[in-house]
């Protein structure tokens, strides 16, 4: 086995690394770190550099080898110059130093999306990886974070989009008024997801107006959308519940409302609900 190149945990590249943990130098450098081979391999066109130990190396020469193919420098590293770069409990042994890859607002607008999430307050990292990933499978054509949310490239945010971030246009820092007045300027219809909304998703299904573009806000975590950002949506809509339950997570009810919308956008004559009459 290899000796690795990197086993000081003062070596400059690890220093530089493990500061990216905080979002003002991730910021300041537009610089993020990827851990584990799903992640490393989904940003192989992001990437500035790879880091692994040789065991991982040696596991996963595919990665290794689409790195090097686009010229991207592979160090390997001892287990704990890799432990020290990680955020994880048990790291897997290889992690990937990226660029920002976010898209300028203006550009996605441009692009007439159909479908878009729009992250507002929200700053659970876990809950806005995981809400970029259900964007991303429900074929969602932008996600956009406003100023007010959490930073895409938090360690956590980008585990729990599992690969996601690098599929689909992401914007950041938008202010939610901007957000809103750009996506209807659009030509998408703009609805806010809030538990207290007046109508209920399968109102919309059965009106058939989800087909439509449409670009659905979330909010916050504990305390969901304040009345000055319901006020800028077209429509508040809430999941209804059938069933005992109080209420649904962000996330899950985030994946309800892309689906539908994703639903009806597909259907060539239209869709309605599953529970409608």
């Amino acid at each position: 086995m290899a000796t690795p190149e990197l086993t000081s945990l003062r070596s400059p590249r690890v220093t530089a690394a493990r500061r990216l943990a905080k979002r003002s130098f991730r910021g300041k450098e537009r610089r993020f770190l990827v851990e584990g081979p799903q992640a490393v391999r989904e940003a192989i066109a992001h990437l500035v550099e790879v880091y692994a130990t040789p065991e991982a190396a040696a596991r996963h020469t595919g990665i290794v080898e689409a790195a090097r193919a686009s010229r991207i420098p592979v160090l390997t590293a001892s287990d704990d110059v890799i432990a020290e770069m990680s955020d994880t409990v048990t790291p897997q042994g290889i992690v990937g130093l990226c660029r920002f890859l976010d898209s300028p607002f203006e550009e996605i607008l441009r692009a007439r999306p159909r479908l878009v999430a729009v992250l507002a307050n929200v700053r659970d990292p876990g809950n806005a990886g995981t809400v970029l990933r259900c964007a991303d499978a429900a074929g969602a054509d932008a996600v956009v974070f406003t100023d007010a949310s959490v930073d895409p490239y938090n360690p956590k945010a980008v585990r729990a989009s599992v690969g996601s971030l690098f599929h689909l246009p992401v914007a950041t820092g938008v202010p939610v008024e901007e957000a809103v007045d750009g996506l209807r300027t659009a030509g998408a219809r703009v609805l806010a997801a809030d538990g207290a909304g007046e109508r209920d998703l399968d109102e919309e299904l059965d009106d058939g107006v989800l087909g439509a573009p449409t670009a659905w806000i979330f909010g916050n975590e504990a305390w969901g959308l304040p009345e000055a950002t319901r006020a800028l949506a077209d429509e508040v809509v809430r999941v209804p519940i059938h069933g005992r339950a109080e209420s649904l997570n962000l996330a899950t009810a985030a994946a309800v409302c892309l689906y539908a919308s994703a639903r009806a956008q597909r259907a060539p004559t239209g869709c309605r609900s599953v529970t409608g009459t």
